[in-house]
């Protein structure tokens, strides 16, 4: 039979090994987080970007851009 000693020593060591689970398992939802969102600041960023560079060449060299001006003598 265990005596009230061990019995506390395992609750003990029990009690520790789920706290360090608990811990182990924040950090790593941390460290998730925190790449999640430096690639979701990243892929923004990407689109905006494509966006801009997608205006100023539709504007400057596509469809939207100003007819040229020919004179006519």
């Amino acid at each position: 039979m265990a005596t009230a000693k061990q019995r506390r020593e395992r609750a003990e060591r029990d009690r520790a090994r789920t706290y360090e689970a608990r811990v182990r398992f924040q950090e790593s939802r941390i460290a998730r987080r925190r790449r999640d969102n430096i690639v979701a600041c990243a892929a923004a960023g990407l689109i905006v970007l494509l966006a801009v560079g997608g205006q100023t060449a539709f504007y400057t060299i596509g469809p939207g851009a100003e007819a040229a001006v020919v004179e006519q003598e």
